[in-house]
Order: C-alpha cells, then sequence, then structure tokens
C-alpha cells in the first residue's frame, strides 16, 4: 500500500498543494477538486469573451486575440491535465481496493498456503504498485515538460505580435511625422531668410544727402 500512495502523490504533482497534503494522508477530496476545475474553466471561458471584447477596441486587434487565445489555452490545457491527474488517481484507488479484496479473499480461501506462494503474490503486488508509480512519475513529467514548452512558444509568440503592432504602430505614425519634419524644414527656411533681409538692410549704404536750397534772388529796384 505504501507504493500505493507513493504513486497518488506522484499523479498529483500537477494538483494543488493542498490536495497533494491531503493525498499524502489518503483522503483526496477528487470531487471537490472537480468542482474547483469546472467554476476555474467557467472563468476563464468568461474572463475570455471580456478580453475578446477588450481587443476589438484596441489598433492591433488580430495581435490582441492572438494573445488572448493562446493565455486561454495553456491555462485550459493545465485544467485537463489536473483532470487527467484525478482521473488516474480514481483508477488507482478503485484498482487497489479491487486488488486489496482479492487478497483478502485468496488469504481466507488458501490459509495453507506455503510461505514461498504467499512470497510471490507480495512480490507481484509490489511490482504492480512500482509499475503503477512510475507510469504516474511518467505523466506528471511529460506534462510538465509540455507546459514548459507552450510556456515557452507563447512568450516567442507575445514577443513577435508585441514587435508587429510596434512596427505597426511606427508605420501608422510615419506620414504624420514627415509632415512635421517638412513644417519644421519651411519654418526654419522662412526664418533665415527672414535673418537674411535683416542683415541686408542694415548693411546697405545710405543715398547722399540732398544740395542746400539755393538763396532767393532780390527783385531790381525800380
Amino acid at each position: 500500500m505504501k507504493k500505493i500512495a507513493l504513486a497518488l502523490l506522484m499523479t498529483l504533482a500537477s494538483l494543488p498543494l493542498w490536495a497533494q497534503s491531503n493525498a499524502a494522508a489518503g483522503n483526496a477530496n477528487l470531487e471537490a477538486e472537480r468542482t474547483r476545475l469546472s467554476a476555474e474553466r467557467d472563468a476563464i471561458e468568461a474572463r475570455f469573451l471580456q478580453e475578446r471584447t477588450a481587443c476589438y477596441k484596441k489598433f492591433a486587434v488580430e495581435d490582441c486575440l492572438r494573445e488572448s487565445r493562446g493565455r486561454r489555452r495553456t491555462e485550459l490545457d493545465s485544467i485537463k491535465r489536473q483532470e487527467t491527474a484525478i482521473n488516474d488517481i480514481q483508477r488507482q484507488r478503485a484498482g487497489a481496493a479491487e486488488q486489496q479484496k482479492l487478497d483478502q479473499k485468496a488469504a481466507t480461501q488458501r490459509p495453507a498456503d506455503s510461505q514461498e506462494k504467499r512470497d510471490q503474490s507480495a512480490k507481484d503486488q509490489k511490482d504492480r504498485e512500482q509499475r503503477a508509480a512510475d507510469h504516474a512519475a511518467s505523466r506528471a513529467s511529460t506534462a510538465a515538460e509540455a507546459a514548459e514548452r507552450q510556456k515557452q512558444f507563447d512568450d516567442k509568440q507575445k514577443a513577435h505580435a508585441d514587435a508587429q503592432a510596434k512596427a505597426a504602430q511606427r508605420r501608422a505614425e510615419a506620414p504624420a511625422e514627415a509632415e512635421r519634419f517638412a513644417e519644421k524644414q519651411r519654418k526654419a527656411e522662412e526664418h533665415r531668410a527672414s535673418r537674411e533681409r535683416q542683415n541686408a538692410n542694415r548693411t546697405k549704404p545710405r543715398g547722399a544727402p540732398l544740395p542746400p536750397a539755393a538763396p532767393a534772388s532780390s527783385s531790381p529796384a525800380r
């Protein structure tokens, strides 16, 4: 039975810490876990709908939707892995209970079995438990690797989407930026021309003074 408990703990590696603690005591509440996962799935779907509505109000709609879909897929995959772990635990419990009944029945029906047969039966049981534990550990390891690969892929997708959004924004702002630059150049040219005119007016030589007025001639006396 120790091997079965070990298999349960390994399978519960993808469940919350409180569930792992309950498994160690042999009383993991699988139905409560299923209820929790169902509520989480509903919350993920509700948030996804809200994010879609928000995305349509943004400039880079497709990039926003792609990021939201990737996050939803990652979270739903995590819930599926946890549900698979719960199903494995339930099957292992059922199998362990059935095997225990068979062992008890066999012990009752064959009280005179030789020590050798009892030892072999115990060994076979340990081998079955070990195989179950190995299988659970392998599934947990595979799930963890898949989650890490998905995270790396999502990070790359997000970085690519961010780069595309920035490039699109730069392209959208380019005409206005070019117009602002041209206007700045025009004003600078006008200012330069104005300064040149002012400098030219200051250095222009003044005109020669007017000659003095001729004195009025006196009339001859009569």
